[in-house]
């Protein structure tokens, strides 16, 4: 019996280390951008299209649990191939699309149990998708590269990334995760009277995760590149950048 074939040697340790530990800060991110999204919209949105709040916020909270779950999956599959030879892109795209629609499916399957009504229109999505795929996926081989040299998460982003590149990163990411939250919300069942607003809705839902991703962007940078000088409040409240 290969005995072999059951251990995980030291490399592959390290990338499921690190795999973990950045799949884990990017869960907390996109939460923190969905919750500060929710807030500045109970307060953005004019009092007659507050009553489509509840299905909003449903579609938000609900949302965020599969896209980090899909994010994940990039982010283990980029972290074993941080080192050494990695698959085409062209390879590596289709099997991360099939595994985000498996993921699309199975969410699917649950939320016929919630009050709203979902379909997801993958024509519209691909292209938002693939996009985002690759910006992530792109971003974690470096940083788990970086790793190898930098035992902890906080050093590994600082020597993958400057502040302004942490930023623009984060950026483009939430910027990416709105566009495909405003397709989701478009098919979403709303009260009858706001029908005919749906898109008019979908655009102010865009309009204001846009509106809250480059602060958030940009205070996650300086979180992620400060000294150890006291935070502030606010920044005691955003994803921890330590393994």
């Amino acid at each position: 019996m290969h005995r072999q074939s059951f251990m995980v040697l030291p490399q592959d340790a390290g990338n499921m280390k690190g795999a973990r530990a950045l799949a884990r800060l990017n869960g907390r991110m996109l939460r923190v951008f969905s919750q500060r999204t929710a807030g500045t919209l109970r307060a953005a949105l004019p009092l007659p299209l507050r009553m489509a709040l509840p299905q909003l916020e449903s579609v938000l909270a609900l949302n965020v649990g599969k896209e980090v779950q899909k994010d994940t999956l990039v982010i283990r599959h980029a972290c074993e191939h941080a080192a050494g030879q990695h698959p085409h892109w062209s390879h590596v795209l289709p099997q991360l699309l099939k595994r985000a629609r498996e993921v699309d499916e199975a969410f699917l399957s649950r939320v016929g149990a919630f009050p709203v009504g979902i379909v997801i229109r993958y024509e519209e999505l691909a292209p938002i998708r693939s996009q985002r795929i690759k910006l992530l996926y792109d971003a974690a081989r470096k940083i788990r590269a970086a790793q190898d040299r930098e035992s902890r998460l906080r050093g590994a982003v600082q020597a993958a990334f400057s502040q302004d590149e942490i930023a623009e990163l984060l950026y483009h990411l939430f910027a990416l995760y709105a566009e495909e939250t405003r397709s989701v919300s478009r098919s979403v069942r709303l009260p009858l009277m706001l029908i005919p607003l749906r898109e008019f809705i979908a655009q102010e839902l865009f309009k204001i995760m846009l509106r809250v991703a480059r602060p958030l962007a940009l205070e996650i940078a300086t979180v992620a590149c400060r000294t150890r000088a006291p935070m502030t409040d606010e920044q005691e409240r955003l994803p921890s950048f330590t393994a």
